[in-house]
Order: structure tokens, then sequence, then C-alpha cells
């Protein structure tokens, strides 16, 4: 990767709609290096996806939530599991946006989005607090997203 790769990711980045033509008009590059460069670096497995933002109040989804996850290890070895299985489980719910697996002192943090905070009470006591292997959830409601 070189600086005119990390161009073309930037511009990516901030609007992944746009076209080779317009990223080569705004970086000076002939569009069928920025084709050809878009091509490798998904090749290269360095451009995984492209995404869309959403308005999250029009999609009736405006509430969010990031949980702390703590991992119950003696339940996580009955029940045959671990800390991936518990996240790719967690990931399965429809509320659920993100998840990863972190260190320090909780074990997977999880971002939630619900229409109220009805629904993410329900969400958390009928789903979430129900999966084998939790021990432990901390919630963190999101005021203010950027």
């Amino acid at each position: 990767m070189d600086k005119k790769d990390e161009k073309i990711i930037e511009m990516l980045k901030k609007d992944s709609s746009l076209s080779t033509r317009r990223i080569a008009a705004k970086t000076g590059m002939p569009v069928t290096t920025v084709h050809n460069r878009i091509k490798k670096l998904k090749a290269d497995g360095i451009i995984k996806a492209y995404t869309v933002l959403l308005d999250h109040k029009k999609t009736g989804k405006a509430f969010a939530a990031v949980i702390h996850v703590s991992c119950d290890y003696k339940a996580l070895m009955r029940e045959k599991k671990d800390q991936h299985m518990i996240a790719d489980e967690i990931k399965a719910l429809s509320e659920v946006e993100h998840v990863d697996i972190v260190t320090g002192p909780t074990d997977i943090i999880v971002k939630v989005r619900t229409r109220d905070v009805e629904a993410f009470d329900s969400f958390l006591f009928t789903k979430l607090q129900k999966i084998p292997g939790i021990s432990e959830t901390t919630t963190f409601v999101v005021i203010s997203e950027r």
C-alpha cells in the first residue's frame, strides 16, 4: 500500500458510493489506475466490504447502548464454549450492531440499537442475559454519536 492507495481508502471511508471516475477526478489519477488499485485492495483483503451510514431516527432505532459483557468461564467450560462462540451468539441477535472481544476488566463489548428504552430492556433481560456463559453486563446509554 502506498500514499495513493491511502488516499483512495480515505475517500471511500467518507463515501463508499463514490465512483472510480469521481475518485480519479479528485485524486488526479487515471480512472483505470483507480479501478485497478481498488480491485487490488479488495483482492488483498484490505477492503473487505462497503457499508452505509444510516439515520437511525428515521429507521426507528434511535436508542443506542454499549454493553460490556463478562463471561463466566466455568459455565463456558461446562457448555464447551469460548468467548468467540459467545460473541457469535450475541452478533446473531437482531438488535446487535457490533461486537468486539477485548482485553481488560470486561470480555466483550456490544453495541445495540432498539426503538426505545423499553425495547432495550426487553432485549437485555430476555435475550442477552439469557445466553449461557454470560455472567455480568454493564450498560452505557449512548447520548450522542459522532
